[in-house]
């Protein structure tokens, strides 16, 4: 018999409302995923298609409506039922590294200082010995004192994977990485997710409206009005 496919998020029939007035807008319906370990997934869609609301749920940075959603074989969420917020800020540090459109750097911190800012709240064992790795990984050490300011915006994406990935997540959730930079510093920025990938397997789950980032994904999830067209 062979051993079951290690899935790292499981997702059955997450849904999403919100109310405006008297009309209910399911902005995630009815999604069932599974994401197995080591996988790298792009998420695709039109605008308005549901895509940051459906990373939000699945990062537990929002709450589903309704579904079930598991992490690393736990279920977080269930029907319409939850972890605490205390639990789920544990999940969020332990599993996920998250990286965003804005690179949300501290401007007053210097680059060390903003990729080590997760410990400030929580440190996985051993996780302080990959500082210097990541930023000469990243060729950001000849950066480390110098402030946001002085970066371009390819480096100060960067910065924010960096320290998405400090506190070695099991999952890099990637949400529109490369919508405020020009095509060399995209094609940058989707080297360095592959890489992650393909050589340290990590996780990867990407939202993105650029073809040839996604092009990258080994599998892509087209997400039209909040439900799965195509996987």
């Amino acid at each position: 018999m062979s051993a079951p496919v290690p899935y790292v998020l499981e997702a059955e029939d997450l849904r999403r409302v919100y109310r405006r007035g008297p009309e209910e807008i399911a902005a995630v319906d009815g999604v069932t995923l599974r994401i197995a370990k080591g996988a790298f997934v792009s998420i695709v869609g039109p605008s308005g298609s549901g895509k940051t609301t459906l990373i939000n749920v699945l990062g537990c940075l929002d709450n589903p409506t309704s579904g079930r959603l598991a992490l690393e074989g736990r279920t977080v969420f269930e029907k319409c039922r939850g972890l605490s917020e205390s639990k789920l800020t544990r999940v969020r540090r332990e599993v996920f590294g998250y990286i965003f459109q804005k690179f949300y750097l501290v401007p007053t911190l210097t680059v060390r200082e903003n990729v080590v800012l997760p410990f400030t709240f929580y440190e996985k064992p051993g996780a302080g010995a990959d500082v210097d790795r990541l930023l000469a990984q990243l060729g950001l050490d000849k950066r480390a004192e110098h402030l946001p300011g002085q970066l371009s915006g390819g480096e100060m994406q960067r910065v924010a994977i960096a320290r998405a990935l400090v506190n070695r997540p099991s999952i890099l959730l990637a949400d529109e990485p490369t919508g405020n930079l020009d095509t060399a510093r995209s094609d940058e920025i989707g080297r360095i997710l592959g890489d992650l990938n393909a050589r340290e397997g990590l996780t990867v789950l990407l939202v993105t409206h650029n073809p040839k980032l996604a092009a990258l994904a080994h599998r892509t999830i087209e997400l039209v009005d909040g439900r799965i067209r195509a996987a």
